[in-house]
């Protein structure tokens, strides 16, 4: 009897996903957490693994297609698993003790057993397959687990629990969405599909070709969620700006003087770790840009971690990928862990935790040129900071005029959130610092 493994629910506020690469094929007989599928969700590139050992019956998906969470993408016969992984009995969520929920991602409808003494699952555990790498990590025995996400979701802190080391994550945010750089496993006709549709409805387009020759290109999945989330934060949130200048002379002094010494440390400062440190600690000062808005309770939601969004540049689009506790972190061990995360991205190794949780973002299209940018927030979040490139200027110094190099700078922030004094004073205090790079250096 053939068992169906559908698309799981890859994480909070995820509903599709698209197929990057089949890692299988039909016939082959594969164990328990081997790799099954490569998809892109959310801007984030993760392989699916197996939820259970035995042969690949039919493949029922193709790269380049869009599948909805709970559509079927492989079927299992009943072909017998390698030696080693346990067997699994069912992916029928008709055939799976409750509370569990099936591999299929459905809940079984009979009743549940103790949250005291959960019973060990047959069958696959329902969880991400970040949740599964986390619990490989600690030796956790998934079956075994009490999932208390949605419908009985193994969650990361389940795991944590289990392993004897729970921790209390922070809030996770929806995060711009990652790349994968590996090239699909067969090429497949794009799909165009509609963008979700956010606030007023747009009137018809004309008929361009009318006046000449057109070609319509289907959007990429990332291009599609790019496009909604950006007119998600632009429809919701009142966007105001406010623009300043940096004078980095000193900054960029000192960079050079560090340069050969760095190398040797196997690590080189650059303009953007100064920034994110500069953006961390002024956020202690000025804690309600380190927020989000909850218009249905009229609050403020404070985050008390700085978790900053870094925007990345890649060939297919625009990445964030987030360093977390940066307040709290050396410049030299910021800028190793910078620089080791936007490869990753570049590379399409970013995983989904790599992309979530964010606070604050910083753009910085300075290698680009441009003399500023005004950005769009971050949805949820409260502001993000643009950065455009130095350019050295003739300043006026103790009645001299002088050559300094400027940096501009574009605070952009939700307008329900601060005013525009508050903006000013965020951004004096990001300047202050900039303008002092041995406090930096030091965590001032």
């Amino acid at each position: 009897m053939a068992r169906d493994f559908v698309l799981p629910d890859l994480g909070e506020g995820l509903t599709e996903a698209e197929i990057r690469q089949v890692l299988v094929r039909e016939g082959e007989v594969v164990r328990e957490d081997a790799p099954l599928l490569e998809v892109e969700t959310d801007k984030a590139t993760v392989e699916i693994p197996s939820p259970v050992g035995g042969r690949v019956e039919k493949i029922h998906v193709h790269p380049g297609q869009t599948v909805k969470v709970g559509q079927v993408l492989v079927s299992f016969g009943d072909g017998a698993a390698p030696p080693g992984p346990r067997p699994a009995a069912t992916l029928d969520p008709t055939r799976t003790p409750a509370p569990a929920v099936t591999g299929a991602g459905r809940a079984a409808q009979t009743p549940a057993a103790p949250a005291e003494a959960p019973p060990r699952r047959e069958g696959p555990a329902p969880a991400t397959p970040a949740t599964r790498r986390l619990a490989r990590e600690l030796r956790v025995d998934l079956r075994a687990v009490n999932g208390r996400g949605p419908g009985g979701r193994v969650t990361d802190d389940d795991v944590r629990a289990a392993a004897g080391t729970a921790a209390t994550a922070p809030p996770s945010a929806p995060s711009a969405t990652s790349p994968s750089g590996r090239a699909p496993a067969a090429a497949s006709p794009a799909v165009a599909k509609p963008l979700a549709r956010v606030g007023v409805e747009p009137p018809p387009l004309p008929k361009f070709e009318q006046w000449g020759p057109i070609e319509r290109r289907p959007l990429s999945h990332l291009r599609r969620t790019i496009a909604e989330r950006m007119t998600l934060s632009a429809t919701l949130i009142p966007h105001v700006t406010h623009f300043d200048r940096a004078d980095i002379t000193d900054l960029d002094a000192l960079i050079q003087r560090t340069l050969e010494a760095g190398k040797a440390r196997g690590v080189t400062l650059t303009l953007t770790s100064f920034l994110l440190k500069a953006v961390a600690l002024s956020l202690g000062e000025h804690p309600h840009f380190n927020a989000s808005l909850d218009p249905a309770a009229g609050e403020l939601i404070v985050k008390r971690y700085v978790h900053l969004g870094v925007a990345v540049a890649t060939e297919r689009g625009l990445i964030v990928p987030v360093i977390r506790d940066v307040d709290n972190k050396p410049l030299l061990e910021l800028q190793r862990e910078l620089g080791a995360l936007a490869q990753r991205v570049r590379e399409g190794k970013a995983t989904l935790e790599d992309l979530r949780g964010g606070t604050f973002t910083v753009t910085n299209i300075g290698a680009l040129g441009g003399t500023g940018a005004i950005p769009i927030i971050n949805y949820p979040e409260a502001a993000i900071l643009g950065v455009a490139r130095g350019r050295e200027e003739a300043v006026v110094r103790d009645g001299a005029i002088v050559p300094r190099l400027l940096l501009p700078l574009s605070l952009t922030f939700d307008h329900r959130v601060a005013d525009g004094a508050d903006g000013a004073r965020f951004a004096s205090a990001i300047v202050r610092r900039l303008e002092h790079p041995d406090e930096l250096l030091l965590g001032m």
